[in-house]
């Protein structure tokens, strides 16, 4: 199976060795995404606008392999203070608050730069669209 990657420009993305995000097939997986700006410096602002950032990059990774949030099943957000969890929790809920996808929310000691408060990963799967949708118990 080919894969195919996309980056959004991130200085960690060469300098790290890795893709913002990889398809494989029908899944896309992407890296856990903290708040940089084109330019590469940090997100300026609180937890919400960190997150915001991170979801918006995201999406871009997911646009460029042919996906969008409506495919993410699986959200793993990362905070380094549990009191900012109702705020990234509110900007999750708007950017893939549709698809509802398994989610996980964790606290950590320390992020990549010391100013970051969060950062996100996701997995998408885009396959026949058979059998989504429902709930257990409908």
């Amino acid at each position: 199976m080919s894969t195919r990657h996309a980056f959004t420009g991130s200085p960690y993305e060469s300098l790290y060795g890795f893709a913002r995000a990889v398809r494989a097939g029908d899944r896309i997986v992407v890296a856990g995404t903290g708040p940089v700006e084109d330019d590469g410096s940090t997100t300026p602002g609180d937890a919400a606008a960190q997150a915001t950032r991170c979801c918006t990059l995201i999406c871009r990774a997911l646009a460029m392999l042919g996906a969008g949030p409506q495919h993410v099943v699986r959200t793993r957000l990362l905070l380094t203070d549990p009191a900012d969890q109702d705020a990234v929790g509110a900007v999750h809920a708007r950017f893939f608050g549709e698809a509802r996808p398994a989610a996980t929310m964790a606290g950590v000691a320390w992020l990549v730069r010391p100013e970051w408060k969060v950062e996100i990963e996701a997995e998408t799967w885009i396959g026949d669209g058979s059998g989504g949708g429902e709930t257990a118990g409908d």
